[in-house]
């Protein structure tokens, strides 16, 4: 190390920084994202197998607590509100079917993950309360989120249980992409190979175990490891693509809400996560650098860009439920494309969710004790009191 030789301090050099580091990288954090997916995938296929393992034939018994569909309403909501991560949960219920949970059963859970999903962007608006304008602002951009999903919940839901067009329309589409009647996975067959390996070693390993125990511990692991996975994926990919994500937040400003929707799609795609994507907006409309109105469309492609993940994970599935995974798993693109067709599509269902965000936001920024009162109410009060009220009646 040179010396200044006049007695002061060694002069220290900069490290150098290699070009070709930056590219290395990168290549290796793409491909710890491709493993993860894997991972992903090989967890889905653990909480099937584990599922079938500790219920036999009896899984329709299993829920038959939740056959009522509000109360699984309900369990996804709460589920996805404490998790923060509707993709984990969806991930989740797509395990579980393939395992035997009823698709049926598990629609309103589907639809409870989205409202769930809501809380992550309404707590980054509290960051904001110390200015009141910039809370309202801020508030009003996270909870039209909240209000366009409780919305579509209140129009689809009931149309869902009088007439089950959602499972017809999720089955239709799984019929054609996995053989028809033969309830196989025939195009998936390269997964199942890939991800076999790692649940048999799993299922042995859980046959330490006595029975039902041993499925009970399959489902563990499996949900550890999506936890893990979609963890480290998140982080990975918003250190890759957060300022991409960013760029076509910017670049699709102003070019209207078809272009804001596919942009907030793409977005979420980008960075497996919906709750960052709105998350990132809720500081641009506090801040006053994006209006309410011009939001709003990127937080209705978040809701579709987020059903990637529950599709990815419906592939892992093999065997006789392998359809119903895969029917759930598009059941949920539905109703998620579905809700933003109907509602942004009809001019006066488009306003009510700006409505109702904007009257919040001005009760929330006048007393702040609302804001806290709204979001323990909404996503824990409300929903373990409606569980109490079904076991009762």
């Amino acid at each position: 190390m040179p010396t200044d030789t006049s007695g002061q301090s060694p002069v220290i050099e900069e490290p150098r920084v290699d070009s070709a580091q930056a590219p290395a990288n990168a290549f290796l954090q793409w491909l710890a994202v491709v493993g993860l997916i894997y991972l992903l995938i090989c967890a889905v296929g653990m909480i099937g197998s584990g599922f079938k393992l500790a219920t036999g034939d009896r899984a329709e018994e299993l829920f038959a607590f939740a056959t009522n569909p509000f109360l699984a309403l309900i369990i996804g909501t709460m589920a996805t509100a404490l998790i923060q991560s509707s993709s984990t949960v969806t991930s989740i219920i797509v395990g579980l079917v393939a395992g035997g949970l009823p698709v049926a059963v598990a629609v309103p859970m589907v639809m409870g993950a989205n409202i769930g999903t809501t809380i992550t962007n309404t707590i980054v608006s509290l960051g904001h309360v110390r200015e009141k304008s910039e809370f309202r602002r801020a508030f009003a951009a996270a909870t039209v989120h909240d209000f366009f999903n409780l919305l579509s919940v209140l129009i689809f839901l009931p149309l869902e249980i009088a007439f089950g067009f959602m499972e017809k329309i999720g089955g239709y589409l799984a019929s054609l992409m996995v053989g028809g009647d033969s309830m196989s996975m025939k195009g998936f067959n390269v997964v199942k190979a890939a991800t076999k390996p790692v649940v048999n070693v799993v299922k042995d390993v859980s046959h330490i175990l006595p029975h039902p125990f041993d499925g009970i511990l399959m489902i563990a692991i499996g949900i550890a490891l999506i936890f893990v996975s979609i963890l480290f994926v998140g982080k990975l990919l918003k250190g890759l693509m957060i300022g991409r994500a960013k760029q076509i937040l910017h670049s699709a400003i102003g070019r209207g809400p078809v272009s804001g929707v596919l942009s907030g799609t793409l977005m979420t795609i980008l960075v497996q996560s919906s709750s960052t994507t709105t998350s990132l907006m809720v500081p641009l409309a506090g801040t006053g650098v994006f209006p309410l109105k011009t939001i709003y469309p990127f937080t209705l492609g978040a809701n579709i860009g987020t059903c990637i993940t529950a599709l990815l994970a419906a592939t892992a599935v093999s065997g006789e439920n392998a359809v119903f995974a895969l029917q759930i798993a598009l059941i949920h693109f539905v109703y998620n494309t579905l809700g933003v067709v109907v509602i942004y599509g009809v001019p006066f269902l488009r306003v009510l969710p700006l409505m109702g965000a904007e009257w919040l936001a001005g009760l929330a920024s006048e007393r702040k004790m609302y804001a806290l009162l709204y979001v323990l109410s909404v996503f824990f009060v409300v929903p373990g009191v409606l569980i109490f009220l079904t076991q009762l009646f």
